[in-house]
């Protein structure tokens, strides 16, 4: 059964085809999840000091709108939204197929849900912590610059892991549309000409991956963790 799972053109697969994918899914992810945290952490900081009883309060009607879109954007199902951005991903990229090409939905898929872990860090500081600052005259951009994030940063290390882990699933995807990487072996070989033995070892490959991830940020979140230092 093995040797028929793994044929000499399943090895051949593996051995050449692999670790250009493994390349590819490593800094698509890596650059996608930079983007969108470039987006994100400022959108997720507004929402928590733009609030009404923020320290920085914006009017209510852009609060809502903010939050509106990020829930909008949120409850796409990302092959949906990898077709609706096409016109974004044509315009910046110049074309909607390739790995390069994966990396604008990824985004646009990623920040949204960045932003929402940024405020939910941000929300699990001591409001003690924060009201000390204000009362010694800090202002809005000193106390997120010195308050705020530095505070949070184990909590946002933890949140950054389980970010990188989801886009990297999305990247997966992404090969439907042509993205590179692990999901596009898997799709072109695993389903499209029923080498399952690939599609096995790109599976197990993605989840070696997470683990990776997932582990490295958890030890980061863990040593910049005050609370847990003797």
């Amino acid at each position: 059964m093995a040797d028929k799972l793994f044929t000499s053109e399943t090895w051949n697969i593996i051995v050449t085809q692999f670790p250009l994918a493994i390349w590819e899914t490593v800094y698509v992810t890596i650059l996608a999840t930079a983007f969108a945290y470039v987006l994100g952490l400022p959108l997720g900081v507004i929402l928590v000091i733009g609030e009404k009883d923020g320290i920085l309060p914006l009017p209510a009607k852009l609060m809502k709108v903010l939050n509106f879109l990020i829930n909008l954007l949120r409850s796409i199902p990302f092959l949906i939204l990898m077709i609706l951005v096409f016109p974004l991903t044509r315009l910046i990229v110049g074309t909607v197929v390739g790995t390069v090409a994966s990396i604008v939905p990824l985004v646009v898929a990623a920040f949204p849900f960045i932003a929402r872990l940024v405020e939910s860090s941000l929300r699990e500081i001591n409001p003690n912590v924060i009201e000390m600052a204000q009362s010694l005259g800090a202002s809005p951009w000193q106390i997120i610059t010195k308050v705020l994030l530095p505070e949070s940063v184990p909590s946002l290390l933890s949140g950054g892991a389980i970010a990188i882990t989801t886009i990297l699933g999305y990247s997966a995807m992404s090969g439907i549309i042509g993205g590179g990487g692990l999901g596009k072996i898997a799709i072109n070989y695993g389903y499209y000409r029923y080498q399952y033995a690939v599609m096995i070892a790109a599976v197990l490959l993605l989840i070696a991956l997470v683990q990776l991830f997932q582990s490295v940020g958890t030890n980061l979140s863990v040593r910049m963790d005050k609370r847990t230092r003797k």
